[in-house]
């Protein structure tokens, strides 16, 4: 199935978590980010039970410093 990720649509297998999605993009720290699922912030406590479905867009934010 296709979600959108960062506006690049990838192909996933059904069933995908959030956590397993993380996990399929080892360039992604898990530390420090944010996630959001067709513009709904999903907690980081959900990530490893929320399905995706085709069609999602996922936005992966990374937190920044700066002063």
């Amino acid at each position: 199935m296709e979600v959108t990720v960062n506006q690049e649509t990838l192909e996933i297998q059904e069933n995908c978590s959030i956590a397993t999605l993380l996990d399929l993009l080892p360039h992604l720290p898990v530390k420090g980010i944010a996630v959001a699922i067709n513009q709904q912030l999903i907690t980081r406590s959900e990530w490893s039970g929320r399905k995706l479905v085709q069609g999602d867009k996922v936005m992966i934010i990374k937190a920044t410093q700066g002063g």
